[in-house]
């Protein structure tokens, strides 16, 4: 029995002979359900639903405390060890760490020393949205491109293509769009005395900030789940970049300090995909100092963003003031 997250480095036919129930233990008391060799019985299969009708004790509720609770004493079977003339075993066993290296492992050397049986599986038990096929994965978790790795070998990436493809040329397309149209929000009028004045602004403020936020939101729920990271990341980066140009043109605000946090994001992939770091924690303490260096960049520019949208807003050429003439002043007829 699989999980969907594990990842084979090689084959592991000399599974095919272990006993009736094999398991691995990844923590020192419970074995771990994403790999595991459960020979085909009837029997068994019949007592495991009669001990879910009368309410077998199950720790969290799912198949892990299930068949942990009914395989109660592995930990104290032997080690499976496959034997060289190809026979079936008997009983159960308990399978070697290397058939299950929780990536965690690997996290923390950014190698593998696994020094349990053959390094041959590996499995990303974590959180749900970090799983290894999602494309925002890597480079946050560097096994990522490992797991990508082996689908662009098998699967491929045709089915997700089309609609990257789609999604490149509207984001060249708003680009263009926005380099070429003047801000429509130019033709809004108002008088010197209007009492809605400070509401509009108020407004307008509302509006060119959330499309800032929304320039590097949307882009992100719109890629295909399962796509390549560096596909994924590039399409990110440059759905963001068209999103914000938006914003930029329509309120005349500076370029640079909006994509502040285009080259923040940027940076951080930059950071944690390099591959040079002895190991997890110095990779974790680049990652916190490049943090911590940002941050004030990013309220600086934040600050700048506010004051040229306060600017724009208040420019007689952005909101001319209604009744105002701009033509050049004439002679009137004496009489």
């Amino acid at each position: 029995m699989l999980d969907s997250d594990n990842l084979f480095l090689q084959k592991t036919d000399e599974l095919f002979q272990c006993g009736r129930f094999c398991a691995v233990f990844i923590n020192p008391c419970i074995f771990h359900t994403g790999l595991f060799v459960l020979q085909p019985s009837m029997d068994v299969f019949k007592n495991m639903l009669h001990e879910l009708e009368i309410g077998r004790k199950n720790p969290d509720g799912a198949d892990q405390g299930f068949i942990g609770s009914y395989f109660p004493d592995l930990l104290d079977q032997p080690i499976f060890h496959p034997p060289l003339n190809g026979s079936m075993l008997d009983g159960t066993y308990r399978l070697p760490l290397g058939y299950q290296m929780d990536a965690s492992y690997y996290y923390l050397r950014l190698r593998w020393r696994v020094p349990c049986g053959p390094n041959s599986v590996i499995t990303f038990p974590g959180a749900p949205w970090l799983k290894p096929w999602y494309w925002w994965s890597w480079p946050v978790l560097p096994l990522g491109l490992q797991w990508h790795e082996q689908r662009r070998r098998t699967l491929g990436y045709a089915a997700e293509m089309p609609i990257v493809l789609i999604q490149s040329i509207f984001y060249l397309g708003i680009m263009a769009m926005a380099r070429l149209a003047q801000p429509s929000l130019s033709k809004l009028c108002y008088r010197r005395a209007d009492k809605n004045l400070s509401f509009i602004q108020i407004g307008l403020k509302m509006i060119a900030i959330w499309s800032i936020l929304a320039a590097y939101i949307v882009p992100f729920f719109l890629i295909p789940r399962t796509v390549h990271p560096l596909l994924g990341w590039t399409l990110y980066l440059l759905g963001a970049f068209a999103l914000s140009s938006v914003p930029v043109n329509a309120f005349l605000l500076p370029t640079l300090p909006v994509l502040v946090t285009w080259l923040g994001i940027f940076g951080a992939l930059l950071v944690m995909a390099c591959p040079w770091y002895p190991d997890g924690v110095v990779r974790a303490l680049a990652v916190f100092g490049y943090g911590f260096c940002y941050a004030p960049v990013a309220w600086v520019s934040l600050v700048k963003v506010m004051s040229c949208l306060q600017v724009s807003l208040e420019r007689e050429a952005f909101l001319p003031r209604l009744g105002e003439s701009t033509s050049l002043p004439s002679f009137n007829k004496l009489y």
